[in-house]
């Protein structure tokens, strides 16, 4: 089963400063890797664009995304990463295979050159780059491109290129009528204060609901810009259920709420938390 979460590139509109956000946006990165998504989608939000530049959430969620020990060699400096030493460290498992064929930790790597034998070398985060075969089902990666490395031993190095995604979450840009659209999207959730109250019997109906498509998809707004507005869509007709907006529910997760504003990084865990549940 696939997580995917989304969020609107107008998330940290209401951020005074460059480190603001990227702290921000390091909460956003730590809730989809305590809760294991496995896509996290920035969807245009332009109505509601700040001060920020374009690409800006992307860059820091996907910098924030990289293994600490790829991200000098997959970034360098660049302005929007001034303040990437205020990112906690998100820490994630390693996902560890069962079997002689399976045995060792999936790693991220970043392929450094590229030879004419069928081998490349990567950086895995390791001592030094190791040179690897490329698997004949899988496609031979470009030079900079990233790739998974299940490791088996470090000492001495025994490693192998693996067609698998890596362990943690992927970034990547799309609009939200599309990303709702995906053939992993599965059950799509819209987190809204407009949403159906999520009570403890609620909650059972959706879980049971999860199980049998598989897949989620879970949206969430901006500050001071819920999806209803980014949507163009009357909250009293989310309200009452004249108007889906393309999604299979609208869930408020935080019922009761003794703030008056619920922050996106905040509403990511209340809801995901209970969503990410299973039935035993």
């Amino acid at each position: 089963m696939t997580t995917s979460v989304l969020v609107p590139s107008s998330l940290v509109r209401e951020a005074e400063d460059r480190r603001e956000a990227t702290r921000k946006l390091g909460y956003v990165a730590r809730a989809a890797t305590v809760f294991r998504a496995d896509r996290l989608t920035v969807f245009p939000d332009p109505d509601g664009a700040g001060k920020w530049e374009d690409g800006f959430v992307e860059t820091v969620l996907r910098y924030a995304a990289t293994p600490p020990y790829l991200r000098k060699e997959a970034w360098g400096r660049r302005d929007e990463l001034e303040y990437a030493g205020v990112l906690p460290p998100l820490r994630v498992r390693s996902q560890t295979g069962s079997g002689s064929e399976g045995s060792g930790s999936l790693r991220q790597g970043i392929v450094t050159e590229v030879g004419a034998d069928g081998r490349v070398r990567v950086n895995c985060g390791l001592q030094h780059p190791i040179s690897l075969p490329v698997p004949p089902q899988m496609a031979a990666p470009a030079e900079g491109e990233r790739v998974t490395v299940r490791v088996s031993s470090r000492r001495p190095v025994r490693a192998k290129l693996v067609d698998e995604s890596p362990p943690g979450f992927g970034v990547d840009v799309s609009d939200l009528d599309a990303a709702l659209q995906r053939y992993d999207a599965g059950l799509t959730v819209a987190a809204s204060r407009h949403g159906e109250v999520l009570s403890v019997d609620r909650l059972g109906r959706v879980v049971q609901r999860r199980a049998s498509e598989g897949d989620m998809t879970v949206a969430f707004g901006a500050p001071e810009r819920g999806l209803p507005a980014i949507l163009g869509v009357d909250p009293d007709a989310v309200a009452d259920g004249r108007d889906d907006g393309g999604f299979d529910l609208w869930l408020n997760t935080v019922p009761n709420q003794g703030s008056e504003v619920v922050r996106t990084e905040e509403a990511m865990f209340a809801t995901l938390a209970p969503l990410t549940l299973t039935e035993r």
